[in-house]
């Protein structure tokens, strides 16, 4: 179950072969480049099949397995629907979750790099559960070995990393909600971390950085960079400041251009990217009105402010 406090940018990169299909290059950590011999893996998007309205995906890695398998809504980003299968690069089942309008939704199974059971979680049926932030619940729990440490949600839940080689987190579970003492591991940033957790709900949390440093914090382990009054509020903010370019007005280009930066510590939009261009014009702008953006309010984990990547459309249009 990977789980990364940082948002991913989001690139673009297409190179469609066909009508109906878009292929795409990407890395590891979400980011598209533009060459397979740079990329970690491959994604294909293909079509609705008949009578759908869902386009087709598979992902692959350079070794030729597969490495995802699903649907989306959309084409790029994807914005997965029902059924998602991802599998390890020796072709090993990893997990499969459902999703309904991108978001995970009802149970998921994940499975250890052997094929055995590993976790079995469950998302609000709606989509508003987040495996980040935690808000779902563990149904079941097994070590490599195929002990049961969870079962019916109770017991005591271990959550490793990706290689399954750290216990990041492990405490009580009761009713499929954590309670209790939990305890664990981060590594970016490295800390250690002590947890109260009561039917599910953080009461308290103190962390401890490899330099001593105790910070303690309540309701929330994370919390994600915003702009000050949300998204409406910076829609707002591009609509009153960017100023359509003279050339791009006069020979009607328009299109969505995608930038990433990063929100620092302090709330400052640094490290700015055009990922995905319109025309010189219009990427300029762009990145001017981001540029001169207020400060956010930085993102947190563990109760420190952290670094955290992030990216947005920016849509030029003439009505």
């Amino acid at each position: 179950m990977k789980r990364l406090f940082f948002l991913p940018a989001i690139l673009w990169v297409t190179c469609c072969f066909s009508q109906r299909q878009n292929v795409y290059f990407l890395k590891n950590n979400g980011k598209y480049v533009s060459r397979r011999d740079s990329a970690d893996y491959i994604r294909i998007v293909r079509e609705p099949d008949s009578a759908s309205v869902l386009y087709n995906v598979s992902e692959f890695y350079l070794n030729g397995k597969q490495k995802l398998l699903g649907k989306s809504k959309t084409i790029d980003p994807p914005r997965y629907e029902g059924q998602c299968v991802e599998y390890y690069a020796d072709g090993t089942r990893e997990s499969i979750a459902n999703y309904k309008n991108g978001s995970k939704a009802g149970l998921e199974y994940d499975f250890y790099h052997n094929g055995k059971p590993y976790l079995i979680t469950e998302y609000a049926a709606d989509g508003s559960g987040d495996s980040f932030f935690r808000n779902y619940l563990i149904k079941t729990n097994y070590d490599s070995l195929g002990t049961v440490l969870v079962e019916n949600g109770n017991g005591y839940g271990k959550i490793y990393d990706d290689d399954f080689k750290t216990i990041l987190e492990e405490g009580v579970v009761k009713d499929g909600k954590r309670n209790g003492a939990w305890k664990g591991n981060n590594k970016n940033p490295a800390l250690s971390f002590k947890e109260d957790y009561k039917d599910g709900q953080l009461i308290s949390g103190t962390s401890v950085s490899a330099d001593g440093t105790v910070t303690t914090y309540t309701k929330s382990r994370g919390t994600q960079p915003m702009f000050r009054g949300g998204l409406s509020a910076f829609g707002r903010y591009l609509g009153n400041n960017i100023h359509y370019p003279d050339h791009e007005r006069d020979y009607n280009i328009q299109g969505r251009v995608i930038l990433s930066f990063v929100v620092e510590k302090d709330g400052k939009i640094t490290d700015i990217k055009v990922n995905k261009s319109v025309s010189p014009g219009i990427d300029l702008e762009a990145v001017r009105v981001l540029n001169e953006s207020p400060r956010w309010v930085p993102g947190t984990m563990f109760g420190k402010p952290v670094r955290v990547a992030y990216s947005v459309p920016i849509s030029f249009s003439l009505n």
